[in-house]
């Protein structure tokens, strides 16, 4: 039923005075009023996309047969109808964010189009790495002018792919540390989206693109000291699983927590590529100097990284008993232990196992604690993962792989039988 029918009804028995039930329908229709319509700003912004794009082949049609001067003028055409829809927009329709976002997004793809036509026209000498740089600095502006989310999350798009094209696929370039500034600059807006609007599918989706990026990204600090990147992602997942665990994103339902998420199945998946024998036979095959260690930005990252979770730990832990501390919270500190000793010593492939198992424990046990399916699936889910990687680490026959394997997948069914039987007796 509606609401207008739910609230009559509440008026003729009695529940509710008709003064309360007015009052009632002020709120949500002052509410409906005052909330964007989410649909409609998916499809303005969709909308504005798909039309610079036909702008853009309508005029790539004719393209050769036309002369340098007809070339430069429909260059420059998006981006001069972008910059005048954005003008409008600041002066007539600011408080609108369909019209904000969608000419915010259309202006965003103008500029590309334009420094891409204009550098094909004058035959100017470039590289993507330099194309990247360019185009996101030129758009940086728009996200804090417009207030635009859309632009913020395009923007870390494409400094992302800028970090990957500068920093993996052209490696070495020193340029790719210009990332680490331009995530910075788009910082000041997604704390003003948290503050301002926490309930926004925009700061959704900037809670799992963000450490998404920061994951992709940090890979471009290894140089000659490669070893030392496992502790700094190490450090990296801990810290994006503790501001996951803060107030607010504890409030949230998992699926909008990529901060915990990615930061848990981050750890997770160190720890299994570090279960392995051939990891610190390499590592111990390593000569180390320590003059050369101290001054690799691996090693800056690392003592960078490890202050700010060390940090992150300690506010956390300081409120908590000793029986609500988290293992996947601190476990960056046993890992750095654990990384020490098997500089010399294989003993840490056995006490990284064990590890992940008692780890794969808690897991379950805090799903079944929770009444939570996921992250019971989750904690088995890791348990199955550390024994498919020992089944190509060691000599075991394949009978009892054969019964490792059909026990994990019988604790699978009694788990979650156990956790559903449970739910129904409660229900009963």
């Amino acid at each position: 039923m509606s609401l207008k029918k739910d609230i009559d009804e509440l008026v003729s028995k009695g529940i509710i005075s008709a003064e309360t039930a007015d009052k009632i329908q002020v709120y949500y229709r002052e509410k409906e009023e005052h909330s964007p319509n989410r649909i409609l700003i998916a499809f303005g912004i969709l909308g504005a996309i798909l039309v610079g794009l036909g702008i853009i082949l309508i005029i790539a049609y004719n393209w050769d047969e036309l002369p340098r001067i007809t070339k430069t003028i429909l260059a420059f055409l998006p981006l001069a109808i972008g910059q005048s829809l954005c003008m409008y927009v600041l002066f007539t329709k600011k408080e609108s964010i369909t019209w904000r976002e969608s000419c915010s997004a259309f202006l965003f793809f103008s500029v590309a189009a334009t420094i891409s036509l204009i550098s094909q026209i004058y035959h100017i000498q470039g590289n993507l790495s330099s194309f990247l740089l360019t185009w996101m600095l030129l758009c940086f502006p728009l996200i804090y002018l417009m207030n635009s989310s859309i632009t913020s999350l395009l923007y870390i798009a494409g400094i992302t792919f800028y970090a990957c094209e500068s920093g993996y696929w052209t490696f070495p370039h020193s340029e790719s540390y210009y990332y680490w500034v331009l995530i910075l600059a788009v910082l000041p807006h997604y704390y003003f989206l948290f503050k301002g609007k926490p309930t926004s599918n925009f700061l959704i989706f900037h809670n799992w693109l963000l450490p998404l990026s920061l994951i992709i990204s940090l890979g471009i600090i290894a140089k000659d000291q490669e070893e030392l990147v496992f502790i700094a992602y190490m450090n990296l997942f801990a810290i994006l699983y503790l501001i996951g665990s803060f107030n607010y994103f504890r409030q949230q339902q998992l699926r909008n927590n990529g901060f915990m998420v990615l930061g848990s199945i981050g750890t997770i998946v160190i720890l299994l590529i570090t279960s392995f024998n051939w990891f610190w036979q390499d590592l111990q095959q390593e000569t180390f100097h320590w003059n050369e260690i101290v001054v690799s930005p691996e090693f800056i990252a690392v003592i960078l990284l490890t202050i700010v979770s060390g940090i992150l730990v300690f506010i956390s832990w300081k409120k908590k008993s000793l029986a609500q501390y988290k293992p996947m919270e601190g476990i960056f500190i046993l890992f750095i232990l654990i990384y020490l000793i098997g500089v010399n010593s294989f003993v840490a492939v056995f006490l990284i196992n064990v590890l992940i198992l008692l780890l794969a424990i808690w897991v379950i046990r805090e799903g079944a604690t929770r009444d939570h399916l996921g992250i019971l699936n989750y904690g088995l889910l890791i348990i199955s993962a550390l024994v498919i990687c020992r089944f190509f680490d060691t000599d075991l026959s394949f009978i009892l792989r054969g019964v490792l394997f059909v026990l994990v997948g019988s604790g699978f069914f009694v788990a979650n039988y156990w956790m559903v039987k449970k739910r129904r007796s409660h229900e009963d």
